[in-house]
C-alpha cells in the first residue's frame, strides 16, 4: 500500500518472519514422529489418530499465529506512534486538515497560536494539531494518472534546508516524502540545519528521525548561518543518490510525484525538473491548487509565475512538460553529477535571491534545459515571515549584480536600470566573479541574447535607455516626478525616494517612461502631452498614435520639451501636498536632471 510507513513496514515484516519461522519450527517439532521397526496395525491406527490430532493442532496454531501477528502490529504501531506523541504531535491519516481541508483552532487556543504565528510566519500551533501523515488532494491532470512509469529509475536523495522551522512542519515534510516516494527510489533524506537556534531542532529532531527512520535520514548542521544557497551546496555534498532533489522544509508531496520527474531525467540527464507547486495556506493549512505556469523573473531578478509558452497551449496537452526560463526556487530536481558540472549554485552569493535565476539562465545557455512538470505536484507553505535577514532585498540586489556581470552580456544594463544603480562606482561589493566567468567559458555557453531569443522571448528589453533613475527639477531638487495614482493617468511630484514609482527612463527615441520596469506583463507608461491637459499624462506608449505627443527633447541639466506642442514639463508653487505642482506650460528655462547615465 502506498501509504504504509516505511519503517513500520520493515519492522513488521522482520517480526513476522521471526514469528512465522518460530511457529513453523514449533509446529514441525510437535508433529514429527518416527516409525518403529516391525510396527503393527495398532501402531498404524495410533499414527492415524495422532495425524488427525495434529491437523486440529495446526489449525489452532495458525489462529494463534494470526492473533499474535495482530498483537504485534499493535505493539509496533504504538511504539512508533509514541515517538510523535512524546513531542506533542500526531500520526495517522485522520484528524484536522485531512485531505487538505482547512483546519481551525478554537478561540481559547488563539492566544497560544499568536506567538508561534509571528515566530514562524505560519500557524505553527495549528500545524502541531495536524497529523504528520495527512493526505492532500491529487491535482494532477487526469492524463497523468493513467501513465505507467518504468521501475528501474535512478534513486533520489531528498535535501531539505531549514533554519528555525517548526518541528511539526519539518517532520510532516519528511513523512510526506516517505509516504509518497516509492521505497526503491528513495535513497536517503538529508536535512541541512542552517544553524538554527530552536532547541527542538537539535536533540528532539535527531532522536525522532533516528528511531523513526533509522538509516534513512541524515542531518547536516552548519556551524554558522550560511544562507539557503550555500546550505543547499552542503546538502549536495552529503548526498549519494544519482539524483538530488532540493526542497524547502515546509512542503507536502502528492502520490506519484517522483516517478515522472525521475523518468524525464533518465531520458535526458541535462534536464532540471521543477514539480508543479500548489499552495498550503499559512493560516489554515488548506491546500490551494495553482494553475499550470512557467517560472520567470523581472530585471531585478525577482522570480514570479508566468504564462506557459504559446506552443504549450497550442499543443493542447495539460500534462505535457512546460518550458520555463528559470525557477521560483522552493523545489528542483537534478542529476547530482550534472549539477556539479554546471558549477552548482553560486557560492559567492549571500543568503538567497538570484541563485534560482542564475541556474535557469545557466542550464539553458550551457546546453541543458529546465521544465515544470504538471504530472508531479508538491505543495508549499508561502510564509509571511522569512527566517533570514529582514531586508532580503539587499542580498538579492548584490546577487543580481553577480548574475548580470557573469551571464547577461550587454543586457546587464537592464539589471542596473531596474535597481536604479549606476553602472560604475555604485559602491556595492559583489565579490570576485572570475571563477564564474571561467566556468561559463569552460562550458562553452551560448550568449544571453540567444537565451532571450529562444527561451525567454517574452522578456522586455530596455537597451535603448540613455538616462534612468529619479527625475529632479533643479529648482526643487527634494521632489521627484512620480507616477502617482495609476488610475489618474497623471504624473505628479513626491519627495524623492528612488523606488519603482519614481524610476524614470529616457530613451534614444525621445520617450520618457515612469515606473517600475515591466517584464512579461504590462510595461511602464510613458509621459505624454495630449495637447489638451495642463498636466503631463501617463499612458501606454504603444497606444499613443501621435508620435510627437510622446516624444521629448532632453539632455542632462536641460529643459524637457515636447515635440508636438513645444511645451515644457515644469513645476509651479501651489497650495497642494508638498507645495508644488507638475505642469505643462510654455518653457521658462527650468532644467532637469535624471540620476544615472547609461554606459554605452
Amino acid at each position: 500500500m502506498a501509504f504504509l510507513l516505511r519503517r513500520w513496514r520493515v519492522l513488521l515484516v522482520l517480526n513476522v518472519i521471526a514469528v512465522t519461522g518460530f511457529m513453523t519450527f514449533w509446529t514441525k517439532c510437535n508433529t514429527r514422529s518416527g516409525k518403529p521397526i516391525g510396527q503393527d496395525l495398532s501402531g498404524d491406527m495410533r499414527r492415524q489418530s495422532r495425524s488427525n490430532g495434529t491437523t486440529q493442532g495446526s489449525s489452532i496454531s495458525h489462529e494463534v499465529l494470526l492473533r499474535r501477528l495482530g498483537s504485534l502490529e499493535d505493539v509496533v504501531y504504538r511504539q512508533l506512534n509514541g515517538l510523535s506523541k512524546s513531542l506533542g504531535l500526531i500520526e495517522g491519516f485522520g484528524g484536522r486538515g485531512k485531505g487538505g481541508l482547512p483546519a481551525t483552532i478554537s478561540p481559547a487556543e488563539e492566544s497560544d497560536a499568536k506567538y508561534l504565528r509571528e515566530k514562524y510566519g505560519y500557524n505553527a500551533y495549528l500545524s502541531d494539531k495536524i497529523s504528520l501523515d495527512r493526505t492532500i488532494p491529487d491535482y494532477r491532470p487526469s492524463k497523468c494518472k493513467k501513465v505507467s512509469y518504468p521501475r528501474d529509475l535512478p534513486q533520489i536523495s531528498l535535501i531539505f534546508i531549514f533554519v528555525n522551522e517548526a518541528l511539526s512542519v519539518i517532520l510532516r515534510s519528511i513523512h510526506s516524502a516517505v509516504n509518497h516516494t516509492p521505497a526503491h527510489l528513495l535513497k536517503e533524506i538529508i536535512l541541512v540545519d542552517d544553524n538554527s537556534d530552536d532547541e527542538q531542532l537539535k536533540g528532539p529532531l535527531e532522536e525522532y528521525v533516528n528511531k523513526r527512520y533509522p538509516g534513512l535520514v541524515k542531518i547536516v548542521r552548519n556551524q554558522k548561518r550560511e544562507g539557503l544557497i550555500r546550505a543547499r551546496i552542503e546538502g549536495w555534498k552529503a548526498a549519494s543518490g544519482e539524483v538530488a532533489g532540493f526542497f524547502d522544509a515546509h512542503v507536502e508531496f502528492t502520490p506519484s510525484w517522483a516517478e515522472p520527474v525521475l523518468t524525464r531525467i533518465k531520458e535526458d540527464h541535462r534536464r532540471i525538473i521543477l514539480p508543479s507547486i500548489d499552495n498550503i495556506k499559512h493560516e489554515t493549512f488548506e491546500l490551494e491548487p495553482y494553475g499550470n505556469s512557467a517560472h520567470g523573473y523581472n530585471w531585478e531578478l525577482w522570480c514570479m509565475y508566468i504564462n506557459p509558452p504559446k506552443q504549450w497551449w497550442d499543443e493542447g496537452d495539460t500534462s505535457a512538460p512546460i518550458r520555463t526560463p528559470a525557477m521560483i526556487g522552493c523545489s528542483f530536481v537534478v542529476k547530482r553529477d550534472y549539477f556539479g558540472e554546471l558549477g552548482l549554485l553560486d557560492s559567492g552569493m549571500d543568503v538567497y535571491g538570484g541563485e534560482n535565476i542564475e541556474l535557469g539562465i545557466k542550464v539553458w545557455m550551457c546546453g541543458g534545459s529546465m521544465e515544470v512538470l504538471p504530472c508531479s505536484r508538491v505543495a508549499h507553505i508561502a510564509r509571511t515571515k522569512k527566517p533570514y535577514h529582514s531586508n532580503i532585498a539587499l542580498h538579492t540586489r548584490r546577487n543580481a549584480l553577480r548574475v548580470a556581470e557573469v551571464w547577461m552580456d550587454q543586457f546587464k544594463s537592464n539589471v542596473y536600470l531596474a535597481w536604479n544603480i549606476p553602472m560604475e562606482n555604485h559602491g556595492i561589493d559583489i565579490g570576485d566573479v572570475s571563477q564564474r566567468l571561467e566556468l561559463r567559458k569552460m562550458l562553452q555557453c551560448n550568449s544571453f541574447e540567444w537565451y532571450l531569443d529562444n527561451v525567454y522571448p517574452e522578456m522586455r528589453r530596455y537597451n535603448t535607455t540613455l538616462y534612468y533613475g529619479e527625475v529632479r527639477n533643479t529648482n526643487v531638487s527634494h521632489l521627484c516626478i512620480d507616477q502617482g495614482e495609476k488610475e489618474n493617468h497623471t504624473a505628479t511630484l513626491h519627495p524623492c525616494h528612488g523606488h519603482g514609482p519614481q524610476l524614470g527612463r529616457y530613451t534614444k527615441e525621445g520617450h520618457l517612461f515612469l515606473g517600475p520596469l515591466g517584464s512579461t506583463g504590462e510595461d511602464t507608461r510613458c509621459v505624454v502631452d495630449d495637447q489638451v491637459s495642463s498636466f503631463p499624462q501617463l499612458l501606454n506608449c504603444d497606444k499613443v498614435p501621435n508620435v510627437k505627443q510622446k516624444t521629448w527633447d532632453f539632455s542632462q541639466n536641460q529643459s524637457i520639451i515636447n515635440r508636438a506642442t513645444g511645451r515644457c514639463i515644469e513645476v509651479v508653487p501651489a497650495n497642494v501636498y508638498f507645495g508644488h505642482l507638475l505642469v505643462l506650460q510654455p518653457c521658462s528655462g527650468q532644467t532637469w536632471n535624471i540620476k544615472n547615465a547609461m554606459r554605452l
